[in-house]
C-alpha cells in the first residue's frame, strides 16, 4: 500500500519520533524510504556573523561554520540511513538547500512517494500550536497521505 515513504527530518524529538514508524511501516509492505533534510537558505542568510576568526575574512569564516554544519548533518544522516537499512527498507538520501515545505513537496513529487511521514513540530517546536509551519503546509499540499507525529504533551 505504502511502498515509498518521505521521511522528512530536522532531527527534532518530533522527527526522531516519526522515525520509529516510519520503521514499523516496513511491517505493513513498506519497500523504500527516502530521507529529506532540507537545508534551509534562509538559515544559512541569517547565520552569517560578521565575525572574522584569527587571520580570516568574515565570508572565510562563516563558510567553514557553514561545512561544518554540513559535515555534521551528513554524518547524522548516514547514521539514519544505516538505522532504517536494518529494518529491511531500501534508502536514499536527499539533502537540498532551499525552502524547507517547497523543498519537501517537491522531492515527494520527483520520487513518486505513496505517503510521507514527518513530525508534528520542528526545530522551534512552539507550544502553543498544533502544528508546525511546515508541517502544515505539508499536509495542505500533497497530493497522497501524511502521517503526522505528533509531540510528547510532556515536553
Amino acid at each position: 500500500m505504502f511502498r515509498k515513504i518521505l521521511y522528512p527530518t530536522d532531527f527534532s524529538d518530533c522527527a526522531v519520533k516519526a522515525l520509529e514508524y516510519v520503521k514499523k511501516l516496513k511491517e505493513a509492505g513498506a519497500e523504500e524510504v527516502v530521507v529529506v533534510y532540507v537545508i534551509d537558505v534562509r538559515d544559512l542568510a541569517t547565520m552569517s556573523t560578521g565575525v572574522a576568526g584569527f587571520g580570516e575574512t568574515p565570508v572565510t569564516y562563516d563558510y567553514e561554520v557553514q561545512e561544518m554544519m554540513i559535515a555534521n548533518v551528513k554524518k547524522k544522516l548516514e547514521e539514519l540511513k544505516t538505522e532504517i537499512e536494518t529494518v529491511g527498507l531500501k534508502v536514499a538520501v536527499k539533502m537540498p538547500e532551499g525552502v524547507p515545505r517547497k523543498e519537501i513537496l517537491k522531492t515527494a513529487e520527483e520520487e513518486n512517494v505513496s505517503l510521507i511521514v514527518l513530525g508534528s513540530h520542528g526545530k522551534s517546536n512552539v507550544k502553543e500550536l498544533l502544528l508546525g509551519s511546515v508541517s502544515e503546509k505539508v499536509i495542505r499540499y500533497f497530493k497522497g497521505p501524511v502521517l503526522v507525529i505528533k509531540r510528547d504533551e510532556s515536553t
